[in-house]
């Protein structure tokens, strides 16, 4: 793989990973521009992860099956156009209809990442997972402060439009660079969907990475989500282009997940995973802070923030590269298990995060997280500490096999 290639995979995992998280910027906008309520109007960051969530089932197990070339262009053409009905949806369910569709068919990201694996050693897949992270990352970070921004100027369907025109860009560039590629696999379309589901069954360390990444993306989902929220409230009074600026300030987790990647390439995934379930712990203290208003709480939801990405994103390497060694055949439908898991996470801690909010306040949001960290690393803890504690293995000589060439050679058993 070219330097040049590995660019413009992360670019398009970039461009196509922002239409999942700019809505999370808008919500606010939504409310006032279809005269709904803020809950409500965070509707549309439930449909859009809920939707990729299902696309992730649905249309990855395809990168087994189908040339990469023509399945991404397709997808990436498919998200333009829900991107354009929801830039004209006169009405909030036909807004959450149309980021229903979006969330479905982005997920270019998942079936670039096992192609990306396939075309490089094994030694470099880590630096290669971080690098279309990064790319990803980038997306996530750009896309809310770009709509943050647009949106104030213009209101909440120039963002839609915004990014309509650049998926749809980036679907002619696929088209053009996207080596041609052969399927690893010839089952019809009902067997690979079971498959996931199987391979959830029989492979314990797929199940272990689903749950670190399911219970961290949550709390990931849920402070986003709750941030929006607490920028636009009386605490801070601040507009929606604020969390874009927010966004834009992590954006020190991209130089991190290559870095994360060499890590896992050098030392291991349960290592760099440990790590990451500890900074997410800490970047929920961060956070609570943040309930405190002001400058020091601006400073702590900084802090905070950048500490919760670069733990989720560099603990996300560190699952994948474990997930590509499993099944080398069936990397699309390893990453179809993962990545659904992942995003019911998400999308379940965006609703969680509203609730928790409306209940318990910014508080309660960091309580959630603290909460959902803790799920995983006592999981990670537990894996640790049965390895250490194995039963032991007891050293038998080896009994001498040659041949007896004379009585002589015969010697009695002790």
């Amino acid at each position: 793989m070219s330097r040049r290639l590995l660019l413009l995979l992360a670019l398009a995992c970039g461009v196509a990973v922002g239409n999942i998280y700019f809505p999370q910027t808008v919500a606010p906008l939504v409310a006032s521009g279809l005269r709904v309520s803020p809950d409500s109007a965070t509707l549309v960051v439930t449909a859009v992860q809920f939707g990729y969530a299902a696309g992730v089932f649905l249309l990855v197990p395809l990168g087994d099956r189908f040339p990469h070339r023509p399945l991404i262009t397709i997808l990436l053409g498919l998200s333009g156009l829900g991107l354009l009905a929801a830039t004209v949806a006169p009405t909030l369910p036909l807004l959450v209809g149309a980021n229903a569709l979006v969330g479905i068919a982005t997920v270019v990201a998942p079936i670039i990442g096992p192609m990306a694996a396939g075309l490089v050693a094994d030694d470099q897949r880590g630096v290669v997972s971080g690098t279309l992270l990064s790319g990803s990352i980038g997306g996530m970070l750009l896309s809310r402060t770009a709509a943050g921004t647009i949106g104030d100027w213009w209101g909440w369907r120039a963002p839609y439009l915004t990014a309509a025109a650049s998926v749809l860009l980036i679907a002619v560039v696929m088209a053009r660079v996207l080596p041609a590629t052969r399927p690893s696999s010839g089952h019809r379309y009902p067997a690979l969907l079971g498959e996931p589901l199987r391979l959830l069954r029989t492979e314990p360390e797929l199940r272990r990475s689903c749950l670190y990444q399911a219970t961290v993306f949550a709390g990931f989902s849920a402070v986003w989500t709750g941030l929006a929220l607490l920028l636009t409230s009386p605490a801070y009074g601040l507009g929606a282009p604020a969390v874009g600026m927010l966004a834009l300030v992590n954006a020190a987790t991209m130089l991190c997940t290559p870095v994360a990647g060499r890590q896992v390439d050098r030392r291991g995934s349960d290592v760099v995973n440990l790590a990451c379930l500890v900074g997410v712990g800490i970047s929920a203290a961060v956070l609570a802070f943040a309930s405190l208003g002001g400058a020091r709480g601006l400073a702590a939801l900084v802090l905070g923030t950048l500490l919760l990405d670069v733990a989720m994103q560099s603990g996300m390497v560190a699952n994948q590269v474990r997930n590509y060694t499993l099944r080398p055949e069936a990397r699309s439908r390893v990453n179809t298990a993962y990545m659904t898991c992942a995003y019911l996470g998400g999308s379940a801690g965006s609703w969680l995060g509203v609730r928790a909010y409306a209940h318990l306040g910014w508080l309660g949001v960091c309580g959630l997280l603290a909460l959902l960290a803790g799920v995983a690393l006592t999981r990670h803890l537990a894996m640790a500490t049965a390895t250490r504690q194995g039963p032991a293995v007891v050293a038998v000589e080896k009994p001498d096999l040659r041949p007896v060439r004379s009585l002589g050679d015969v010697r009695p058993v002790d």
